[in-house]
């Protein structure tokens, strides 16, 4: 049986569930739209710092912040777009902004759809109309994350477009990754390491970027939880020449509960770069899936 039910905090606050899986997640749209919370069989999956989440003021750590119009940082925070400077804030401006509620369904599953449009304040920084439709769907096992992007305005629209997830992890030295690439780029010195399937989970800050992805599957055992975590992104698009979300990044802290592996579609610094940048013509409109599906493991 599939719900999708509404209750009144600080923020309001929707949840969907699928209770023959023992299943839910919650999303609170006017917090930038984000997933703040997965629970599977009692397990949480997504790791949230409650104290950043509840004052508005801050950045939220922990469940799935949204990353558009850009992912990652600008060189000095600046782009130039048609020989004009524009500052845009560390990944956008989208998780920062209260997003609107277009529809709820429990049919075959439980999905929620949300929506945010251009307005005067982020016009001035990202001078172009367009709309954002993300539907979360949550069936057994897996939550699923369709966008559907269009370009409201009278020209071409660059952008990428990411997401964050947060998982949670008591104890990071004993995950397993398969992750389909057999290099990264570390962002701390920009050198190229060869990948083995391991990260050095005691050192204080990783930060590093897979830019050549075999595949658009990747895994991560946590023997502690019993749990494994497959991430599918969007199956290559032959008309635009290869897949939506080209990278993975991979983003931990020491101390922390949680690691993170991000599909971006394009690398830090594109709206400059140019480099994997998304172009929608005027009028056009671009729609990308991605998923994460849950499992128990011996």
């Amino acid at each position: 049986m599939y719900t999708v039910t509404k209750t009144q905090g600080q923020y309001l606050t929707y949840t969907l569930t699928d209770e023959t899986t023992q299943s839910s997640v919650t999303i609170v749209p006017e917090r930038g739209g984000i997933v703040t919370q997965w629970q599977w069989q009692g397990k949480e999956i997504f790791y949230l710092d409650k104290e950043r989440f509840l004052d508005p003021a801050l950045t939220v750590r922990g469940g799935i912040p949204i990353l558009f119009p850009l992912c990652g940082g600008l060189s000095d925070g600046t782009y130039t777009w048609d020989q004009k400077d524009y500052q845009l804030p560390q990944h956008g401006f989208a998780r920062h902004l209260p997003w609107t509620v277009v529809s709820s369904s429990t049919d075959n599953a439980a999905a929620l759809t949300i929506s945010l449009a251009s307005n005067p304040e982020t016009l001035a920084t990202y001078p172009f109309d367009f709309q954002i439709d993300f539907t979360y769907q949550l069936q057994g096992r897996t939550l699923a994350i369709a966008s559907t992007i269009t370009n409201k305005s009278n020209t071409t629209m660059p952008f990428s477009l990411g997401f964050h997830p947060y998982f949670a992890a008591s104890d990071k030295t004993q995950l397993e990754f398969q992750i389909p690439s057999s290099a990264y780029e570390d962002h701390q010195n920009n050198l190229t390491f060869a990948f083995e399937g391991k990260f050095d989970l005691e050192a204080p800050e990783i930060d590093v970027i897979f830019r050549q992805l075999q595949n658009n599957t990747a895994l991560v055992k946590d023997p502690i939880k019993g749990l494994q975590l497959t991430l599918e992104t969007d199956s290559p698009r032959p008309s635009s020449g290869g897949r939506f979300y080209r990278h993975l990044v991979f983003w931990t802290v020491k101390g922390k509960d949680f690691y993170c592996l991000e599909p971006w579609s394009a690398a830090r610094n594109s709206l400059n770069t140019k480099t994997n940048l998304t172009t929608l013509e005027s009028g056009a409109t671009l729609t990308t899936n991605w998923q994460m599906t849950i499992e128990n493991i011996k």
